[in-house]
């Protein structure tokens, strides 16, 4: 991941690594190659490696061409004409067979016509020379996908210091969001990797409640998960990634702003404050969803996301405290379809003083599968709003009919203070 966040795994001893666009950041491809294996050598893993246009042409350069080999763009069919078949990743069976035919370098089967060889060899012998050529399309599957949004520092002198640490990180930061701006875009995840002379990388990562590219900001939720970072012997690699991008238009500070977009702005910080120390999951906005199901009604969404298009109806109150499980009660009326006239939850008694309802709520006929207490083919609810003789106000329900085929059971849902 240090020279490229796309890397996809070759059996059990090789590496793919799509180096589009990072190059640069070593000065060229053949500075990169040699600080990749001289890197690896440092870590007692003995490597060859190879740069090419295509996968194909890559892999048989580093198992059978000279070391550190660099074919040049388009160049590919002149780098490996001299190589052996076994270069091409074949079936074992055309492999075995075509150096007993005299076939024994790629460059014979090239001469050959198309037809014959795809015939007598199989289509898979023409497709592994395609791919090496870059004529046919190979997919490979990377750990991660690949991100554009990804920028690196290096330094000529390992670092260790707090302060040190702190300043490199603000100067990454400021790099990837130079880059956002510039196309228009910001981010709500972003990752600073120190990255140690050992090889030991130690990612410290900073969440937006909405999308941004305020370098100061993010330094600010960063610089505090610095004790983290272990420098050891120096840290000598700094690498920053930005995630969750989305298209962001410039802001105008004033004259005179949205209020409520104000608002967002002001709450903004407070926010990733919270979500950094708590927890992204950990910090949320209940907002109506269309369902006149109660615990479907609501669902979590980021603190400061637009606005849901859904509203609940306020000639239906519904409970500050609504339960994520409505519990069994035992529950008496004076005739079956009035409301309790007292109740037992969790081991208490509870006499009730007044009540409301009820409010019929009918199954949801799409659904299906639906667990006890829940509505679904052949359930019913019947909701009141009853407050008991010390004040407490609760929500209780009555699921199913009396003269049906199951009896009616009791539940509460939820607490309106």
């Amino acid at each position: 991941m240090r020279f490229s966040p796309a890397v996809a795994i070759d059996g059990d001893d090789g590496l793919f690594l799509d180096i589009t666009g990072t190059d640069h950041l070593w000065g060229g491809e053949a500075a990169m190659l040699v600080d990749l294996v001289a890197r690896l050598a440092r870590w007692g893993v003995p490597a060859r490696a190879a740069i090419a246009d295509t996968a194909g042409a890559a892999w048989a350069l580093a198992r059978f061409g000279d070391d550190l080999a660099i074919a040049p763009p388009g160049g590919q069919r002149a780098a490996i004409e001299a190589l052996p078949v076994a270069a091409l990743r074949l079936e074992e069976a055309a492999e075995a067979q075509l150096p007993r035919l005299g076939l024994r370098r790629i460059g014979q089967l090239l001469a050959l016509p198309r037809a014959q060889l795809a015939k007598r060899f199989g289509l898979s012998t023409t497709l592994r020379l395609d791919q090496a050529l870059g004529q046919a399309a190979e997919a490979l599957t990377f750990r991660r996908p690949a991100s554009p949004w990804f920028d690196r520092l290096a330094f000529f002198e390992p670092i260790s210091a707090p302060e040190d640490l702190a300043r490199v990180a603000g100067d990454a930061l400021a790099l990837i969001c130079r880059r956002l701006e510039a196309e228009g875009r910001g981010a709500k995840r972003f990752e600073v990797v120190f990255h140690r002379l050992d090889g030991q990388a130690f990612p410290v990562r900073a969440g937006l409640a909405r999308v941004g590219r305020d370098a100061r900001r993010l330094t600010r939720l960063v610089v505090p998960k610095l004790d983290k970072v272990d420098p050891g012997f120096g840290i000598e690699v700094v690498t920053v990634h930005a995630a969750a991008v989305e298209p962001m238009a410039a802001a105008q500070e004033r004259l005179d702003a949205d209020p409520d977009a104000t608002l967002d702005e002001t709450l903004a910080p407070l926010v990733d404050r919270l979500v950094n120390r708590l927890g992204e999951h950990r910090v949320w906005r209940a907002d109506p969803h269309p369902s006149h199901v109660p615990e479907r009604s609501v669902v979590r969404a980021g603190p400061l996301d637009p606005v849901a298009t859904a509203r609940w109806d306020p000639d239906r109150p519904r409970p500050v405290r609504l339960f994520r499980r409505p519990e069994a009660i035992t529950a008496l009326a004076k005739v079956p379809d009035d409301p309790p006239v007292q109740f037992t939850w969790r081991g208490r008694a509870h006499r009730v003083r007044r009540a409301e309802g009820p409010e019929r709520i009918g199954q949801e006929w799409w659904r299906a599968g639906v667990g006890e207490g829940e509505t679904g083919p052949g359930k019913v609810r019947d909701y009141y709003r009853v407050e008991d003789e010390a004040g407490g106000r609760f929500w209780i329900y009555r699921q199913g009919l009396f003269g049906s085929d199951e009896a009616p059971k009791w539940w509460i849902h939820g607490l309106f203070g």
